[in-house]
């Protein structure tokens, strides 16, 4: 359901809370530590952080208590993961470290049935953007090279999937053109050829951002719209006030200013309200360059 519909899927939660039940009822046993994990990866996209970072504690908590290390692979990465997207950078960063200090791939071979991801290739592409927002981008491109080259090799498809998606967004916010336009195109063919619907829309709001780039404004915005609505009506509002801003910026350079504080105003909203904080920054100075650019700007 993940790869099909998305993490914040209406079909994902049925699936997972379906799960829980059993597992419950089994005793919540570690050979299904997928479940949790799952439920927080659910409620994180759906910008509900707080039971997205209680599932994750309880993750931590029951694999530290049984010893279990690859429950802890699995725990400290949704903490990181989680953390990043509240703007808590540092702490994020530990977790995600920790869960790629303890990942063996022989031992921990179950987590990826488990969790329906490969860890590691997770935990790299998950570290590429907190490395960016730290302020390292050479180190967070490094990263990510390394997240694809794996899935690559291990030829698990949704790992392939994520990886690019991690790239393109990365070279979205580095200005790279060149190679998001490529990435971007590598993920629809992928997203295309196995029915990945969520990671299809976000590979149309790539191509549309790397077509404004290129010149073609009307177009670059169309897809840009289309791949956003397709976006969120799979349920997921972790990356929406992002694709608000490209919304914005598209905008601008299309000239119309006015037109781009409307998503801008939205996308500030959504932090407000979800506590995603992890882009709020640069949503208040993007805004504030915008209200500065305005002719009548201090009348």
């Amino acid at each position: 359901m993940i790869a099909a519909k998305g993490p914040g899927a209406p079909e994902t939660r049925h699936a997972y809370a379906c799960a829980r039940d059993l597992w419950e009822q089994l005793g919540s046993p570690s050979d299904f530590l997928g479940i949790p994990y799952g439920q927080s990866a659910y409620h994180l996209h759906r910008g509900e952080f707080d039971l997205a970072q209680r599932l994750d504690e309880d993750l931590l908590d029951v694999s530290r208590r049984r010893s279990d290390t690859g429950g802890l692979v699995l725990g400290h990465y949704s903490s990181g993961r989680t953390l990043l997207y509240r703007g808590q950078f540092l702490l994020a960063r530990l977790h995600v470290e920790e869960a790629l200090a303890l990942f063996d791939p022989i031992a921990h071979r179950s987590i990826i049935q488990q969790a329906g991801i490969r860890p590691r290739v997770a935990s790299r592409a998950t570290f590429c953007i907190c490395l960016f927002c730290l302020g390292y981008p050479e180190q967070a491109l490094a990263q990510v090279a390394l997240a694809a080259t794996e899935a690559l090799g291990l030829a698990h498809l949704p790992s392939l999937g994520m990886s690019l998606d991690h790239r393109a967004r990365l070279l979205t916010f580095l200005g790279d053109i060149a190679a998001l336009s490529e990435s971007a195109e590598q993920l629809i063919a992928l997203a295309i050829e196995q029915g990945f619907s969520y990671w299809r829309a976000l590979g149309t709001i790539y191509r549309g951002w790397a077509t404004v780039n290129k010149g073609d404004v009307a177009v670059g915005l169309s897809l840009l719209r289309s791949g956003a609505a397709a976006s969120r009506a799979a349920g997921a509002e972790l990356w929406v006030p992002s694709h608000f801003a490209l919304l914005a910026a598209a905008s601008e350079i299309a000239g119309e200013r006015e037109e781009a504080l409307v998503p801008l105003d939205a996308a500030l909203e959504l932090v407000d309200t979800t506590g995603g904080l992890w882009l709020g920054a640069e949503l208040s100075r993007y805004k504030g360059q915008l209200l500065l650019s305005e002719p009548d700007h201090g009348v």
